[in-house]
């Protein structure tokens, strides 16, 4: 028995262990969603994926409109939570990295950074959505890309063309015969790599991540038959243990992908790499 390619969780399935049919694996299919309207040869198309980012966008924005719309002096507990989130965004990754005086312009758009990818991940543990959708790479390529012009925008404003691109090369005289070398190599890597593996570090990590959840979860089911059962129960403590897991590389991924934003715009608007 074949499963439907966009089916993904574990009770869309009546396959059994012992039934004679064999266990309906994760894959990329897993990944893959019909659309809700529209379809992939026209303009107009539109599904679960897109939809999770965009509710996902509504609750961020309703979520800090709630907190902030009447600020109190003494907060209460809705403003207290988002003035905890903004400040350590704020001080614990902007400060930290590109000081008070440089960074106080980008806090804004890494806070809502910050958090438009901790709710795309957090999806993935949320019952009936049970999708990150930065598992996908064309969001966290679209967040690098963001973030690659801007980095670029900023090098390029701040030291003219020519200074931009010493900044970007490493550009160093006192390195003597080896400064050509040292210089392709970090053209490659900044130009190159660095908004590469930004956006891969993350897609990674969620798709690793979800497809990890999918095998235990559907395992969990798959097993439900006879002696198997005894192994569905050790395969659902490993749900319960992925799902905690889970929940900490979710934060950990979108504190780490607005780290390395920053350290990009540190590096941009720094005299020397």
């Amino acid at each position: 028995m074949s499963a439907d390619p966009t089916q993904v969780l574990a009770f869309e399935t009546d396959c059994h262990i012992f039934d004679g049919c064999g266990f309906p694996a994760p894959g990329l299919h897993s990944f893959l969603f019909e659309p809700i309207f529209g379809d992939a040869d026209s303009s107009v198309y539109f599904n679960k994926t897109m939809l999770l980012a965009l509710l996902g966008s509504v609750i961020i924005l309703a979520f800090f409109w709630a907190a902030f719309r009447k600020p109190k002096v003494v907060p209460g507990k809705l403003q207290m939570v988002a003035e905890a989130g903004y400040d350590f965004v704020r001080r614990g990754i902007v400060y930290e990295t590109l000081g008070k005086k440089e960074g106080e312009k980008y806090v804004p758009f890494m806070v809502a950074t910050f958090f438009f990818v901790w709710m795309m991940n957090l999806w993935s543990i949320i019952p009936v959505a049970q999708f990150p959708v930065t598992s996908v790479i064309a969001y966290p390529a679209g967040l690098a890309l963001v973030i690659y012009v801007m980095w670029m925008s900023v090098t390029f404003k701040r030291h003219g063309f020519i200074g931009g691109l010493k900044n970007l090369t490493g550009y160093d005289k006192s390195l003597g015969g080896i400064l050509p070398l040292v210089m392709l190599i970090e053209f490659f890597s900044n130009v190159l790599v660095r908004p590469f593996t930004h956006a891969v570090r993350l897609f990674a990590n969620m798709f690793a991540g979800h497809t990890l959840l999918l095998l235990f979860t559907i395992a969990s089911w798959y097993l439900l038959n006879g002696i198997g059962i005894a192994y569905a129960g050790v395969s659902f403590v490993m749900v319960i243990v992925m799902t905690a897991f889970e929940l900490f590389i979710q934060a950990v991924q979108a504190y780490v992908f607005v780290l390395l934003a920053c350290s990009f715009l540190q590096g941009a608007v720094a005299e020397h790499h």
